[in-house]
């Protein structure tokens, strides 16, 4: 154990290199081929499937289980990529355990679904592993799309698009692309430098310019685009995080868990990652969640999730939770943050205890005080740098039909777009959807 371990404040190398290698091993260990035929052995292939319409990009799931379970996972990776062309990094971060696992008819029956989601991860690492790919473009159809921003949304429309001919200039504000699945999701999901690998090959369509380091409202306008491209579709993300609004909130080592996950995804070395011995994480999301049990993983001693509302009204998954406390993680519900202490660097965080009435949150007028040398605040985040004349609604770009804005010839999905769960599977089938309805648009069919 390193002797930095019990070291106060917030410093790196807690934690020696072997134990932050098993700490940030797989979080799921990918089936091998008997195992992967035993798991699809399990499956009823339901006519009328519940687990299809619990998928957001509706993958014909008990086809490609029965094509594993017939010893064609090729087969099975072609029927999820046709929806889902993020089909890998989807097996390995969707929240399967309320989608299509919670309506899979054994998990209804016997509490133990079929694992759908390794089962996906088998089948398309399969076929990924052995470097193909299995769509070629149709002919070229002299069309131009500029597709802004590289993340789910935008890699799943411009592969979509390359696919049906059109030519598409892919742009993003980060140097690496990937978006959320590069730069936001807990190392330990998706292992090996996935995000990058999978990214590297859905570009193997062909047809797609990346071009890194490209930001709307800095580098790009949209009336530019708009002039230069036959149709725009943005995917933006959102950039911009809540402010916490307390007293300390600006003290050292108070910081956004975005960009503490952030910086330990694009970290070389994780011994190199600061993290502090006493951690509190504020908010009640999937950041927030990511944000702790990396902490823990870490070497953080004393970790806790405070979360303002109750257990019920938590964002983060009932397996996301237990995840975390499984972890070493506490979890603090009914705590409002009040002020952080310190001077100059954070020492504790004051709460005030909280509960639902008929008129809303209230606090009771208790307190209660917790150490802490970090703060990470996963509070949410907020779209920043809209375009002029775009209609927003509720703090996101508006969309009609599949991601239609505002302004003729620009679509939006993903997170920056109105409607969604925030998830990479919905961004995925927005961008899929948008890049058939400019495809149609443009085709005139």
């Amino acid at each position: 154990m390193s002797t930095s371990q019990h070291t106060p404040g917030v410093v790196p190398g807690r934690l020696s290199e072997t134990e932050l290698e098993t700490n940030f091993s797989d979080l799921h260990a990918p089936y091998d081929a008997h195992e992967a035929l035993v798991a699809a052995d399990r499956c009823y292939f339901c006519h009328d499937a519940p687990c299809i319409t619990a998928c957001p990009t509706a993958i014909d799931i008990p086809l490609f289980i029965r094509q594993i379970a017939t010893g064609t996972p090729e087969a099975a990776a072609k029927t999820i990529f046709d929806q889902n062309i993020l089909g890998g990094m989807c097996a390995r971060v969707c929240p399967t355990e309320t989608l299509c696992e919670q309506a899979c008819v054994r998990e209804v029956a016997e509490g133990k679904p079929v694992e759908i989601g390794r089962l996906q991860r088998y089948a398309t690492d399969t076929v990924m592993a052995a470097g193909v790919h299995p769509y070629a473009r149709a002919p070229e159809t002299g069309k131009k799309i500029a597709v802004v921003g590289a993340g789910p949304a935008g890699l799943a429309c411009a592969h979509r698009l390359a696919m049906k001919g059109h030519g598409v200039d892919l742009f993003d504000a980060k140097p690496k692309p990937g978006g959320l699945n590069e730069y936001g999701i807990a190392t330990y999901k998706t292992v090996d430098d996935f995000a990058q690998a999978e990214v590297d090959w859905l570009m193997k369509i062909g047809g797609i310019t990346l071009q890194s380091g490209k930001a709307l409202g800095r580098d790009l306008t949209l009336g530019e685009l708009s002039e230069d491209y036959d149709a725009v579709f943005l995917s933006i993300g959102l950039a911009g995080v809540n402010a916490l609004g307390v007293a300390g909130s600006e003290m050292k080592n108070v910081m956004d868990a975005v960009d503490f996950i952030s910086n330990l995804r694009q970290a070389k070395d994780k011994r190199e990652v600061p993290v502090g011995r006493r951690v509190v994480v504020i908010g009640g999301g999937m950041t927030a969640v990511d944000a702790a049990v990396q902490s823990r993983l870490l070497g953080a001693e004393d970790v806790t999730i405070a979360y303002r509302r109750d257990k019920a009204a938590m964002s983060a998954s009932e397996f996301e939770q237990k995840l975390a406390t499984a972890k070493g993680v506490r979890i603090l519900y009914n705590a409002q943050p009040q002020r952080i202490v310190g001077n100059g660097a954070c020492e504790a965080v004051e709460f005030a205890y909280t509960e639902t009435t008929p008129d809303g949150l209230r606090t009771t007028g208790e307190t209660r005080t917790l150490p802490a040398d970090q703060v990470l605040t996963a509070i949410g985040q907020t779209l920043t740098g809209t375009p002029d004349g775009l209609a927003l609604e509720h703090g996101k770009i508006a969309v009609t039909g599949a991601g239609r804005t505002s302004l003729p010839g620009v679509w939006a999905g993903g997170d920056c777009a109105l409607g969604g769960e925030d998830l990479t599977v919905t961004a995925v089938a927005e961008g899929r959807d948008a890049a058939e309805d400019i495809h149609a648009s443009l085709m005139g069919v």
